[in-house]
């Protein structure tokens, strides 16, 4: 698997993760972004450390510091809310409406039987999503342009879900799966880090295939 370099400097990487590839090793054992830092390195000394998470199934822009004191600064970045990040995804039903913001507090359970997830709960951490409805899609699908403005764990599928009435494509967890795709159908399209004395870091992945076979294209 060759990952997609989308932006380079000395402090920074930013990759196009694929959809499927976790980023640390799961528990069970198997692939992972792990597999893949020796040759991230690039000549540089250090292995490059993800500074953000996302999703196993969810494709795109990747955010990796190149040594301890860039992942500091940029985790600094994170906690002040200053990285601003675009997502696409793909509901698995008709959006009405042409935008709007979700502002849904969220908060973590845990069963034996179905595992952990997250619920709306109005004691749990804030959670903000602006949205944009992007296009309408063949077999009553939409294409949601997604910018969290907070960052909580499968933030977008719950907000998606709650939001909508309906979950995004593929979702397991907070919809079901569907035999047109075999994924979450969410992307990270776009992300921007500022920084102090120096340009942003600017980075696009471009749709993968999955969602131009849709016609999200």
């Amino acid at each position: 698997m060759n990952i997609e370099i989308l932006y380079e400097d000395g402090e920074a990487l930013v990759i196009n993760k694929p959809a499927g590839l976790p980023i640390e090793r799961p528990r069970k054992g198997g692939a992972s972004l792990e597999d893949h830092l020796e040759a991230l390195k690039l000549g540089f000394q250090r292995a490059p450390q993800a500074v953000h998470r996302l999703d196993t199934d969810t494709s795109g822009c990747l955010l990796l510091a190149r040594n301890p004191k860039s992942l500091k600064r940029f985790n600094a970045a994170f906690e002040a809310k200053l990285v601003s990040k675009t997502y696409l995804g793909i509901v698995a039903g008709v959006v009405s409406e042409e935008g709007g913001t979700i502002d849904l507090a969220l908060s973590k359970i845990s069963s034996e039987a179905k595992g952990w997830r997250m619920i709306v709960a109005k004691k749990g951490k804030p959670s903000v999503t602006h949205w944009t409805k992007r296009k309408e899609l063949e077999g009553g699908l939409t294409l949601v342009e997604f910018r969290p403005e907070t960052g909580r764990t499968h933030q977008i599928r719950v907000h998606a879900e709650h939001a909508f009435g309906r979950s995004l494509l593929g979702d397991p967890v907070y919809g079901h799966k569907d035999a047109r795709v075999s994924r979450t159908m969410l992307h990270a399209s776009a992300i921007t880090v500022p920084r102090e004395g120096k340009p942003a870091i600017i980075a696009e992945a471009p749709l993968p295939a999955d969602f131009l076979a849709l016609g999200a294209g």
